[in-house]
């Protein structure tokens, strides 16, 4: 039993790409598929699809790196709202990561987005990750 799935599945994408495997997979959920959705708008990733493999459902990612195969497009993926500790923003205090170089995932009322079409909107939320 896994305490803290999206911590699970970031741990699982920042281990293969340790290990500079082109594929990892990950058991599924909805909020699981938005963020690899999010992942896969904002290039980080190349494709997800959902596979189904006996009563279980799947994610399998396909990673994605720069041409000269050797360093991944995400450099850094970090959890930021824990299961102990939960960081909730309003619009205004929605962070940049990077300067904007970077992505931060937030889920809010209207559902999980990116921080700057959060921003956009005009809506707050817990603050899920961030990646480089």
């Amino acid at each position: 039993m896994v305490i803290d799935p999206i911590s699970d599945m970031l741990t699982r994408i920042r281990n293969a790409l340790n290990a500079k495997h082109k594929v990892v997979v990950i058991p599924s959920s909805k909020f699981k598929l938005e963020i690899a959705r999010i992942l896969q708008e904002e290039g980080y990733i190349q494709s997800f699809e959902k596979t189904s493999k006996d009563k279980f459902s799947y994610i399998k990612i396909d990673l994605k790196y720069n041409k000269d195969n050797r360093t991944s497009v995400i450099k850094e993926i970090k959890r930021i709202s824990k299961p102990g500790l939960r960081v909730y923003v309003n619009k205004a205090e929605i962070p940049r990561v990077l300067g904007g170089l970077g992505t931060s995932i937030i889920s809010t009322s209207k559902g999980v987005m990116t921080g700057s079409k959060a921003r956009e909107i005009g809506v707050g939320g817990e603050i899920l990750c961030s990646i480089i």
